[in-house]
């Protein structure tokens, strides 16, 4: 009798929790969504999602707060996301240094907002104008060319590695907490080359306190037509992209990522966005949160067998 009297009180209980829980993700969102940067202010990262904010606010009609949370090559704002309730409410706007194949299983995939070339980036006093001469330089000059990235294991780090492997040059990795702050040791000299997101290069290019020599996608990008590719500059076959997605806690209800997904999708097609993005040097994505992970699937294998081949030390 016992048992029976406790079924019915489980029964009870859950005929009256899941329609409320249903309710709850039917309403999402309805209360403000954090989204976590794990970078300093002025990266790529940080850029795109504050360019994004307004409309997704306005899209969820919801406060959307911007919080960095840098260190780690993004580690460390990434575990604040991984350790948040599987709600929807705290989200990372991650990359390739933040979501790694260590800490994949911790999040679940909501959403590719940008996947696009970076650019190779070197300061205006080398002299430098081409991949080939960049090439030539560093032939001749082993372990002298510097070049920063925003942490180790970033697209950054890796387009860099990459090229240097390609190339069949050595070039001495600086490793930064964030872009904002390689840019300014690129532009003091201090080092001498970037793979950088164009949105964070493409002022100082324009002004000509830098050089861009080329983008590292497997084609020129529509943000950056007149900027040739590392593949047609010298170096065929090379193809690097830097990406940034949105990310929530794993196991978020399907429910909840497709709405998250959906307010994604519906503002990168609007047109003030794109041409914003596309001014800025990004790409604009596409996509289901399915998409997104076989993206990633993808992606993660390119860099591991670099990592794996050259021995890169990513931590």
């Amino acid at each position: 009798m016992r048992r029976h009297i406790v079924s019915a009180i489980v029964l009870s209980f859950l005929l009256g929790y899941l329609p409320a829980h249903a309710q709850l993700i039917d309403a999402f969102p309805a209360r403000p969504i954090k989204i976590i940067v794990p970078f300093p202010p002025g990266g790529g990262a940080d850029t795109l999602i504050r360019l994004l904010t307004p409309s997704l606010t306005e899209f969820w009609k919801q406060p959307l707060t911007i919080e960095n949370r840098p260190g780690a090559s993004g580690a460390i704002g990434a575990e604040v996301v991984a350790q948040s309730l599987a709600d929807g409410y705290t989200l990372l706007m991650g990359s390739t240094a933040a979501v790694t194949d260590k800490n994949i299983a911790q999040f679940s995939p909501v959403a590719l907002v940008s996947a696009s070339p970076y650019v190779a980036t070197i300061n205006s006093s080398l002299n430098i104008t081409s991949i080939k001469a960049l090439i030539a330089f560093g032939k001749a000059n082993p372990g002298k060319l510097r070049f920063g990235s925003s942490g180790a294991g970033s697209a950054s780090h890796l387009s860099g590695e990459l090229f240097a492997s390609m190339a069949g040059i050595e070039m001495l990795h600086i490793p930064y907490k964030g872009t904002g702050q390689a840019l300014t040791d690129l532009l003091a000299g201090h080092i001498d080359l970037m793979f950088a997101p164009a949105q964070t290069v493409m002022p100082q290019i324009e002004t000509r306190k830098l050089l861009a020599l080329a983008q590292t996608g497997a084609k020129r990008s529509d943000a950056l037509p007149n900027i040739p590719t590392v593949s047609e500059s010298g170096l065929p076959g090379y193809s690097a992209v830097g990406w940034f997605g949105l990310f929530a806690p794993a196991s978020t209800p399907k429910a909840t990522l497709q709405k998250l997904n959906q307010g994604v999708a519906m503002i990168l097609t609007q047109e003030k966005i794109r041409k914003a993005m596309l001014e800025r040097g990004s790409d604009p994505a596409s996509g289901s949160a399915e998409d997104f992970s076989t993206f990633l699937r993808l992606d993660q294998a390119k860099w591991d067998k670099l990592i794996k081949d050259n021995r890169i030390a990513v931590q």
